[in-house]
């Protein structure tokens, strides 16, 4: 999943524990720019199957996380 808009202040565990009350989740990251060394502002969280990403998706995008609205859809490979 790809989440946009993430506040700077969220970490790879707040992450893994908001996502993980709708799925099960195995990875979340959070890119960190070269030139700044700080997040980048999205992150990706890795869930076990399309039906709970579904749900992250449909319970949690447009919904607060530490203070920014945040959105949730499925990740496009590049």
């Amino acid at each position: 999943l790809y989440i946009g808009n993430i506040s700077f202040d969220s970490d790879e565990n707040r992450l893994k524990e908001v996502f993980g009350a709708h799925a099960t989740v195995t990875d979340a990251f959070i890119p960190i720019g070269r030139e700044t060394g700080r997040p980048r502002g999205f992150a990706f969280v890795t869930v076990t199957d399309k039906a709970g990403a579904d749900e992250c998706i449909a319970k949690l995008d447009q919904t607060e996380l530490d203070g920014r609205t945040i959105r949730v859809n499925e990740s496009k490979p590049k």
